[in-house]
């Protein structure tokens, strides 16, 4: 298998970036506004977020509703192609935390000893 048809460089290149796949691990808990993302995500612009909300709806990991009322509604979910990656998401949560404990061991470690 060459490198370009792995399948894992076509998940990577999916959710690639510092804010998708953050972006997808809070959409599993449903719709959610964009200021809504944005205060989970505290660091991020909202050019940035914006840019990386339109790259998850070109490639069919989240549907964007705008409802027609005044002010503008607009409201962003999970595709069913989305949340067929609720189990990657939350490994990668379980990952992480895990990996925050043992860094956290470490270096209460060091200060200590």
């Amino acid at each position: 298998m060459s490198s370009l048809d792995c399948p894992v460089k076509t998940t990577v290149n999916l959710i690639s970036g510092k804010w998708k796949p953050v972006i997808l691990f809070r959409l599993l808990n449903g719709k959610m506004r964009f200021s809504e993302i944005q205060r989970h995500l505290e660091s991020i612009t909202h050019k940035s977020l914006a840019n990386q909300l339109q790259g998850l709806e070109k490639d069919g990991l989240i549907t964007r509703t705008v409802y027609p009322v005044v002010p503008p509604k607009v409201e962003y979910e999970l595709t069913d192609l989305g949340m067929s990656m609720k189990a990657i998401l939350l490994a990668m949560y379980v990952w992480g935390a895990e990996y925050d404990r043992r860094d956290q061991s470490e270096n209460d470690g060091d200060i200590k000893g």
